[in-house]
């Protein structure tokens, strides 16, 4: 209901300003902090020579950001141009070959890149595990993925699995477990399916097209197999309108985020500042507000590049990737709340789905989410970091139907109701104002550290009440309600016209004499809610 109602322009406009001036507020403090002398100390280790022109060192604290894009972005953008030949070559020539090159470029990519030894390491669990799909057991498939899965977080099988790889190739390491963590999660995905299949067995070879496919091979993202088999194999190549133009487009805006980030690491040290503790104590509330909201948006910013990179060759191919993540500013429930969409829909499909059913029984809902929080702490490594975070998303995931249930019911129902839609929505945005400062202090114990969300918790919710907590919290507000207008004007785009209009009477017979009929109701008056479907916006 909230969602769909307007608000006044001039509403609208001062929730812009507030924001506007808000961001740019606790930016100046960061920028402060970071271009203070007296933080060089803390600054030593990890601010390193950047940009000779701008003339400022460049925060380095990511090291993964850092390897990517700056001393591993010419192997990846060699392995992934020589795949982006060979295709459209194939393409060209032979296009219901295509499926096979991508994986004989793959297998020779990875052979390459990290010997015959390795290679053999995930042929042997595509082995396994395809041998096991035979069985089309659902439980022993699952069974049997979750524990050659966990060979690569315990030890000592992690360090006996690795023994494979040898050499003083870098990235080798990343690559290793990048490459051994998402063939597990893809065979699973084989399996599940081939259990699915009524007539006889996906073959092996199916199984090493969708392994070897180099795009996804190492860094995601994952496709289920069922998608990936149809995409693959089929055999129209044509593109539709404007779609090369589309695809250019988006390698053009990865570009320019890389390009934006660099920069903004060379103003605002966003990621150096949180590692010390007793630097953070003498920030201002906004300065450490703002911290952790820039931590989650670049982790964000961070994942949507390297994805979207990545996805941009697999629509080369005629393939349809996961999407990116949603923006961390665009979330306000917890059921949207992830940073890889693939590993989402894989979780989703598999066991989320699979276990809640219609996600509309409070039990049902428990189990599932345990259990999907308890493979995505599987898939991060164990550790009490990744638990309290699996612990509290799962609370607040489950909280969310409780709350949206508990609203369905007498007298709160009618009391909606009763209200105007733009009331509604008003009053829906405050419990979703709480909810996204909820998901930013639980998501910045898997992006930062404990210590970091603890600091930032007290500052919100003790030492700085009421006045900060109180500004944070209206802020945020006008935030929120810019998101539900976002969505709003896309739902109408989407579906321009739910309602269709009433079907003209016919016209009556001169001749006969009909009695009175009533009036078909307007769109207006025709509206109904269905209590068990109005959740939570």
């Amino acid at each position: 209901m909230g969602v769909k109602a307007a608000l006044p322009r001039y509403e609208l406009y001062f929730y812009n300003v507030v924001l506007c001036l808000a961001m740019l507020w606790a930016a100046s403090w960061i920028y402060e902090v970071s271009s203070s002398n007296a933080n060089r100390r803390t600054f030593k280790s990890s601010i390193k020579p950047g940009w000779y022109y701008i003339g400022r060192k460049m925060d380095m604290a990511d090291v993964e950001w850092s390897m990517w894009f700056s001393t591993f972005w010419a192997h990846i953008l060699f392995a992934l141009s020589g795949h982006v030949i060979f295709a459209k070559i194939c393409s060209l020539l032979a296009p219901q070959y295509r499926s096979l090159v991508y994986m004989v470029y793959g297998i020779l990519a990875v052979f390459t890149s990290m010997g015959w030894t390795y290679v053999t390491l995930i042929l042997s669990h595509c082995v396994l595990l395809y041998s096991i799909s035979l069985v089309k057991l659902r439980w022993m498939c699952f069974s049997t993925g979750l524990m050659t899965l966990a060979t690569f977080k315990m030890e000592p099988f992690v360090s006996w699995q690795e023994a494979f790889v040898t050499g003083g190739f870098d990235l080798r390491h990343i690559l290793f477990y990048g490459g051994c963590g998402f063939t597990i999660m893809r065979c699973m995905s084989f399996a599940l399916e081939n259990c699915e299949r009524k007539d006889g067995n996906y073959s092996f070879l199916e199984l090493l097209k969708y392994n070897f496919y180099l795009p996804f091979f190492y860094f995601g993202p994952i496709m289920t197999f069922d998608k990936f088999y149809v995409q693959a194999n089929k055999s129209d190549l044509s593109r539709k309108e404007r779609e090369m133009w589309n695809i250019s487009l988006q390698a053009l805006l990865n570009l320019g985020a890389i390009v934006m980030v660099d920069v903004l690491f060379h103003f605002m040290y966003i990621l150096t500042i949180p590692t010390d503790m007793k630097l953070l104590k003498h920030l201002s509330d906004w300065a450490l507000v703002g911290l952790a909201y820039w931590n989650l948006v670049y982790d964000w910013v961070k994942a949507a590049v390297m994805f979207g990179v990545i996805n941009t060759v697999s629509k080369l191919d005629h393939l349809d990737p996961p999407k990116p993540p949603k923006c961390i500013t665009m979330l306000y429930v917890f059921s949207e709340t992830h940073f890889d969409r693939g590993i989402n829909d894989w979780l989703c499909k598999y066991v989320y789905n699979y276990l809640g059913g219609k996600h509309d029984n409070v039990l049902d809902e428990l189990v599932a989410t345990l259990c999907t929080f308890g493979i995505t702490s599987l898939w991060l490594g164990p550790g009490w970091g990744v638990f309290i975070w699996a612990f509290l998303n799962c609370f607040g995931l489950n909280l969310e139907l409780w709350t949206t249930k508990l609203f369905s019911m007498e007298p709160f129902f009618s009391v909606e109701m009763a209200m105007s839609e733009a009331m509604s929505r008003r009053i829906r945005a405050v419990f979703n104002t709480i909810n996204f400062w909820t998901i930013v202090l639980y998501n910045l114990l898997a992006i930062n550290s404990l210590e970091f969300a603890k600091l930032v918790a007290k500052r919100l919710l003790l030492k700085g009440f009421p006045l900060s907590t109180m500004v944070v919290l209206f802020v945020t507000y006008c935030l929120v309600q810019l998101i539900k207008e976002t969505e709003r004007r896309q739902a109408l785009i989407d579906d321009p016209d739910p309602i269709p209009p009433p079907a003209p009477a016919p016209a009556p017979d001169p001749d006969t004499i009909t009695p009175t009929t009533t009036a078909a109701p307007s769109p207006a008056s025709a509206q109904t809610v269905d209590p068990s479907k109005a959740k939570s916006d």
